[in-house]
Parts: C-alpha cells; structure tokens; sequence
C-alpha cells in the first residue's frame, strides 16, 4: 500500500495550520513557503481540506487558514479521506463488480476485515497525538512542485 502525495502533503499542511497560533490564521503562501509545497500544488490540497470542513478561511475569502476544530478531534481517518476513499479491493464497496460475490468469495471475509482494520487504524490516532509525536522544524527541503 501506498500513500499518494496529496495525502501526505495534506498532513503536512494541516499540521502547519495547527501548529500557527495567530488568530487570523496562516496565509496559503506561507504554508507553501514553510513546508516546500508549490502554491499550484497547495490550492488543490487546501480545496480537499476545505471541502471536508476541516480548516476554513478566519475571516473569510483571501485571509489565513484556520483548524475548524481542535486538533484532538480530527483523526487520521478525517485526513485521509479528505484525499482518498478507503478502497482495500473494489468489490468490497461495490458488490455489483464481482460475480463471485453472490458465491461466497474465499477472500471477501479477510478484505472486509482489512478495511475495518485500516479504518480503526486511521481513527485512533489524532491530529493532535501526531503533532506531538513528530514536532520538528523542516528546513532546507527542496519545494516539490507536483500536478
């Protein structure tokens, strides 16, 4: 299993959003310039972040971003799927694709198990414990520009 960039790169941002104790919030421009993320590239992950109603514009269109809850109440699962839908193999969330579904597939009892075991995985752990564990000043990163 691999984790995709947006996913990464999301926690990241999130983490510096949290991190900025000023009211008004952080500026996109300076959550691209701290964390060496392309300010084309943070659009779409701010969007995903945003669309999951996990941070919010403090005062509105063109100010800084803000967490719309405490760190201890968003969980790995939250951020995650903010990017990604949780799919282990297709046929667990959509029955429809696999003939052998309505046989009594040998394997759909361990996939079923797999994904609920990735989901408690995600969902224990919170933002609030990940920062604690990994606090750390990042510097002299190359900025990533990605699509």
């Amino acid at each position: 299993m691999k984790i995709n960039s947006k996913i990464r790169y999301g926690l990241r941002t999130i983490i510096e959003i949290a991190n900025h104790t000023d009211p008004n919030g952080i500026l996109q421009k300076d959550i691209a310039k701290n964390q060496h993320i392309s300010l084309k590239y943070l659009d779409s992950i701010i969007s995903a972040l945003k669309i999951k109603g996990l941070v919010a514009n403090s005062k509105g269109r063109g100010s800084g971003y803000i967490l719309t809850c405490e760190p201890k109440d968003i969980t790995m699962l939250d951020i995650y799927t903010a990017f990604e839908q949780i799919v282990v193999v297709e046929c667990i969330n959509n029955k429809s694709l696999c003939e052998r579904n309505t046989h009594n597939c040998k394997a759909q009892n361990y996939w079923m198990e797999f994904s609920i075991d990735f989901r408690k995985i995600l969902s224990k752990k919170t933002l609030a414990e990940v920062i604690q564990e990994t606090y750390y000043e990042c510097k002299d990163v190359e900025l990533v520009q990605e699509s």
